[in-house]
């Protein structure tokens, strides 16, 4: 039995662009701006050559019959093999699923770094994060989020596509720069990505906004462009909205996670104490998470 583990960090992200025109998979995807946190997917495997194939799946200790996205990475890279394998997977999800943070992506990138080392493929780290940009594209899950949580940091998605194709630039920041987030619940990204309205929506800002932060790579204007774009996609929720509120009359900027009901911000100095409490009195019952911009994209462990 062979084992092996990777990490790939959360990820956050405030506006983009739907790209996803392309007939190869691997040149669809998004452009779009975010940033990375610590918080993400550890992911374990341990495989086997086998009689016949099995793929065993496990998010935070829970078997889980129909988890796609993973079986697809597994399948994807089972196939390039001339014989069957037992394959067992255990993702271990630090951010709330489904939510905003990236968590589908991070599952299938961890796997398939992961995946490729226990099962002695040889195949580069961008290759393998390719393989995941597949699942999340077929499965309908996310665009540009793999590539994203493959590069690590703040910063955009300039050019769509997968690792190695899309291209990417990292903003400098403080070191004092923050993230601080107040998860609500999730939005199912598959939905959202099928609506033609919002689709229309999204695309008639996002790739203008991925331009100007591109010109002027500021945590103060990616803020103020990710509260335009919440504002115009039209997700925000009533609690969102509760929640902007009390946190627009505190002067701190803030906006909404795509696709999750999930209120972020940028912040530093003074200004993330006052979010922080604000935010715990808007919602006493939900965790505010407060850390910091992951720099290292995902990566064996």
């Amino acid at each position: 039995m062979r084992e092996a583990s990777a990490f790939a960090p959360g990820h956050l992200t405030g506006f983009f662009q739907i790209c996803d025109g392309a007939d190869d998979p691997l040149y669809r995807g998004s452009r779009g701006s975010g940033f990375s946190i610590p918080l993400g997917v550890h992911t374990k495997v341990r495989v086997e050559p086998a009689e016949r194939t099995s793929i065993t799946i496990a998010i935070n200790g829970s078997s889980i019959p129909e988890a796609f996205v993973s079986e697809n990475v597994v399948n994807r890279m089972l196939s390039t093999l001339d014989r069957p394998h037992e394959v067992r997977v255990e993702h271990d999800v630090q951010t709330p699923i489904g939510a905003g943070f990236g968590s589908s992506g991070g599952g299938a990138l961890s796997l398939a770094l992961a995946l490729n080392e226990a099962l002695d493929l040889g195949m580069s780290s961008v290759d393998a994060a390719r393989v995941a940009h597949l699942a999340e594209i077929e499965c309908k899950t996310g665009l540009g989020t793999v590539i994203a949580e493959f590069t690590g940091g703040f910063g955009a998605l300039i050019r769509p596509g997968a690792p190695g194709i899309g291209e990417t630039v990292k903003f400098r920041h403080s070191r004092g720069l923050r993230a601080v987030c107040l998860p609500f619940g999730p939005i199912p990204t598959e939905e959202a990505l099928s609506d033609e309205s919002l689709r229309r929506k999204i695309n008639e800002l996002g790739g203008r906004f991925v331009d100007e932060i591109h010109g002027d790579p500021s945590p103060v204007l990616f803020m103020e462009l990710s509260r335009r774009f919440a504002e115009h996609v039209g997700l925000i929720t009533p609690r969102l909205r509760a929640a902007l509120d009390r946190t627009d009359g505190a002067g701190v900027p803030c906006s909404m996670a795509m696709f999750g009901e999930v209120l972020f911000s940028l912040v530093e100095g003074d200004q993330v104490l006052r979010l922080v409490e604000v935010l715990r009195e808007v919602a006493p019952e939900h965790r505010v998470i407060v850390t910091w911009i992951e720099e290292k994209g995902a990566h064996l462990t």
